[in-house]
């Protein structure tokens, strides 16, 4: 038995790589809503859809990371 080491390096560093792109991508979908959110109490229930539409983009984007990787897994869907 022997061991592809290069393979198994590039893996992990794929892994780790995407794993820490998915955290900040969910923590600008946080800050978004955060933002969405003291802008509206700033402005008495006015809030700006800017904050809310960063947020959005960002959660569609960990939802589309996870569903890419469902699909990888799961072989009845190839």
């Amino acid at each position: 038995m022997s061991i592809d080491w290069t393979a198994l390096g590039q893996v992990t560093a794929v892994s780790v790589g995407v794993t820490v792109a998915v955290v900040v991508v969910f923590a600008l979908g946080v800050l978004g809503l955060a933002r969405f959110e003291g802008a509206q109490e700033r402005q008495g229930g006015a809030g700006s859809p800017l904050g809310l539409a960063q947020a959005g983009l960002c959660f569609l984007a960990c939802a589309a990371v996870v569903a890419y990787g469902i699909y990888l897994i799961v072989p009845q869907f190839h």
